[in-house]
């Protein structure tokens, strides 16, 4: 199936994953128009869709993702929604009520919206993190959708994306105005990296503080499976084709789908290691201290973050539950996505590390100068 000639609407349209679904979408099909949505346009990510545009139209929507009028305006004439925008914290420094509010509120605003003008068909980006691990720390290797594992989630991102998920899952088969029926689904991302990837900026930060030995937070044989960005994209894109066939749509409707690649199974710590190695980045040997100990200083952080918190905002960079999570075997398979809409990886494991470690290299010096300009001062 192609989306050639349908209007599509992206939120998050310039954020990390936005970008590159926008780009795909522009080099795989003629499609009318794309809107992009977002809290703040960026006119440089803008110009640089240029050379992929083609004559597809793109139009800008500037606000918020709460702004139900906002929405129902660029939810006009759009056939497919992707909705990638989130707020993204698992430390604790964005309010509780503020995640809940973009997140779940936010998502809500948007179906409405999309029921409201017709919308056929809505993908929504979830998290590896609304499946664990959970507190306990148990392993999950090489997982499915059907795979039964015990989690209350903690972190109050994934709460809300779990509570965002549920919601566009139960609004599958909602009426339409048109009479249609809006299909709905939802893709569950491992740690996603690439091109433009702010976790994996912070990490080689950290190195360069430390003489070019990147920080161990995780023990090598927390294993988890990282998906590369641009095959996440590649799978929207195929989720959205698949959902043009009225017989795939039913199968896919209603349905979350995990979303990996063939990254090597390594700890997040190890993967930071392996796309820096080639720019001289060492790794520590192993953690700074027993896991245990860790979780024990970590509590006591918690502590003093609760005792505090009358008087000042204080939220320690480590908590326990992203302790646990960075050292835990957390792994899941695609097959299921393979099956049901044909995913599979766009672009090789070998292209994903050069593709990385190339723009690593290209950011690297103005990192190393205004880390060394900071420290002068």
């Amino acid at each position: 199936m192609s989306l050639a000639g349908e209007v599509c609407l992206i939120t998050g349209a310039f954020g990390f994953l936005g970008q590159r679904i926008i780009q795909l979408l522009l080099q795989e099909d003629e499609l009318a128009e794309i809107r992009l949505l977002d809290r703040h346009v960026r006119p440089d990510k803008l110009e640089s869709l240029e050379e992929f545009r083609g004559q597809t139209k793109l139009t800008v929507f500037e606000g918020d993702i709460r702004d139900a009028e906002l929405l129902k305006k660029a939810c006009q004439h759009v056939s497919l929604v992707i909705h990638t925008a989130s707020l993204i914290d698992v430390i604790g420094v964005i309010d509780e009520r503020e995640l809940e509010e973009v997140n779940v509120k936010g998502t809500k605003f948007l179906l409405e919206a999309c029921v409201q003008e017709n919308v056929k068909s809505f993908i929504y980006t979830s998290s590896i993190e609304v499946a664990g691990p959970n507190t306990r720390g148990d392993p999950m290797i090489n997982g499915n959708e059907d795979t039964v594992y015990s989690c209350s989630l903690k972190f109050p991102y994934s709460k809300t994306k779990f509570q965002a998920e549920q919601l566009v899952l139960q609004f599958n088969g909602e009426g339409l105005r048109s009479q249609d029926k809006i299909v709905t689904c939802a893709l569950r991302p491992m740690y996603i990296y690439g091109e433009g990837c702010n976790f994996l900026l912070g990490h080689m930060d950290a190195g360069i503080r430390n003489g070019d030995i990147l920080l161990r937070s995780s023990k090598k044989e927390s294993v988890v499976n990282p998906v590369y960005v641009g095959n996440v994209a590649w799978a929207h894109i195929l989720a959205a084709k698949a959902m043009r066939d009225p017989k795939k749509a039913t199968l896919i409707g209603g349905k979350f789908y995990y979303i990996s690649d063939d990254t090597p199974h390594v700890s997040y710590s190890d993967f930071n290691h392996v796309v820096l190695k080639p720019l001289g980045f060492g790794i520590q040997e192993r953690l700074a201290l027993p896991l245990p100990l860790l979780l024990f200083l970590t509590l006591l952080l918690e502590m003093v973050q609760v005792f505090l918190k009358p008087f000042v905002k204080y939220t320690p960079k480590m908590n326990r539950q992203l302790l646990i999570m960075l050292n835990t075997q957390f792994s899941f398979t695609y097959e299921k996505a393979q099956r049901a809409f044909g995913y599979t990886p766009k672009y090789s494991w070998e292209d994903a590390r050069t593709f990385t470690t190339t723009w690593l290299e290209s950011v690297l010096p103005q990192h190393r100068a205004l880390l060394k300009t900071h420290s002068q001062h």
